[in-house]
């Protein structure tokens, strides 16, 4: 019979083993949830072919995911207004930890690792106000909660890490929801939309808002280059009949550009883009309108370039040669020279996020 020392030092032992790396579970290029036919949930990790590595089952219907840089560990966010988010194993399939946002606040569905990759930086918001927060788990203490920050306005969406810099980029998109009902908004007459940079000490280390006639145009997921753009996709809660531009393009320190769409295509895209892409050396930025069931193309500067048709699109993300995404419908494809290739077709409805680790 073991003992019980020999158990715990047999526990110790492996509690030290060093975590599982990427290419233990198939080097997934990419994370992405989706709902099964059978109507339940899982997070998956897919190649730039579009096939499975990974199938994590997950409680609820998924949001975006976290990658953890070098570790097979993925951090799962419900969709908003969410209250938990899962550390997943995803060389053992099993869950490490469960992230219970603070009291009266809920996640909103998006994180990031800080640079050393010791931090997980979570989008949080306050449910009475709206008001954000960016909220601090330390890795290698189990996740545990280590502080927070101002995200520097409302309603944050997404957020990610400036590339080789310690600077926190949060899409705060301005809007105070209901707290029992997340699709009632109580404040698009005087709502404000922001992009901040943050340092994680909690210094704003620049802020924009849109022009005033824009500030219905809610910021809520961005894309960043090599060289530091972000990417800005926007979602419009302003009269129907009005197109504003859905992408900006910004650089600490400077003005955004604003990237217009032709007349016909932003009356199909009903104001709404639902995720943004940049190439990694941004010469190029996709946004996915699935209302319009249709990406639009640009070029780096932010000039049109095109539209590739695929009905209920939304996840997207670069891929070595232009962009791999996602669809309700099932679909995996990859954008290239302003084409649609198909990759593969499944059963499951890809939610809206397809996530580069």
């Amino acid at each position: 019979m073991t003992s019980r020392r020999r158990f715990l030092a047999t526990l110790a032992a492996t509690a030290a083993l060093p975590a599982a790396g990427w290419a233990e579970v198939g080097s997934p290029d990419y994370l992405a949830a989706a709902r099964e036919p059978d109507g339940t949930f899982a997070l998956f990790g897919l190649t730039a072919q579009g096939q499975d590595t990974l199938r994590i089952p997950l409680p609820a219907r998924g949001h975006a995911a976290a990658g953890h840089p070098v570790r097979a560990q993925a951090v799962a966010f419900a969709r908003r207004p969410g209250t938990y988010a899962l550390v997943i194993d995803c060389a053992r399939g099993t869950v490490l930890h469960r992230l219970a946002a603070p009291e009266g606040h809920h996640f909103s569905g998006h994180g990031t690792y800080s640079l050393d990759a010791t931090t997980l930086y979570t989008a949080e918001i306050e449910d009475a106000t709206g008001i954000g927060q960016i909220g601090f788990w330390d890795v290698d203490s189990g996740y545990a909660r280590s502080g927070w920050i101002a995200s520097g306005g409302i309603g944050p969406h997404e957020i990610l890490r400036l590339p080789g810099r310690e600077v926190i980029v949060v899409a705060n998109g301005g809007i105070v929801v209901a707290p029992d009902d997340d699709r009632t908004k109580l404040n698009i007459d005087t709502m404000r939309p922001s992009l901040s940079y943050l340092a994680p000490t909690g210094g704003v280390i620049d802020r924009v808002e849109l022009d005033s006639d824009l500030r219905k145009n809610s910021i809520r997921h961005l894309a960043i280059a090599d060289d530091g753009t972000v990417a800005l996709a926007m979602q419009w809660e302003g009269d129907g009949d009005i197109m504003p531009p859905l992408l900006g393009l910004h650089r600490m320190g400077h003005k955004p550009v604003l990237c217009d769409l032709p007349g016909p295509v932003a009356s199909r895209v009903q104001g709404y883009a639902g995720s943004v892409a940049a190439s990694a050396q941004g010469q190029s930025v996709a946004i996915t309108c699935p209302r319009g069931g249709l990406a639009a193309l640009f070029d780096g500067n932010g000039a049109y370039i095109g539209k590739i048709e695929r009905p209920d699109i939304c996840g997207v993300s670069p891929a070595e040669i232009g962009f791999t995404a996602t669809d309700g419908l099932g679909g995996l494809s990859r954008i290239a020279d302003n084409r649609l290739q198909p990759l593969r077709a499944t059963e499951r409805a890809w939610d809206n996020h397809l996530v580069r680790i």
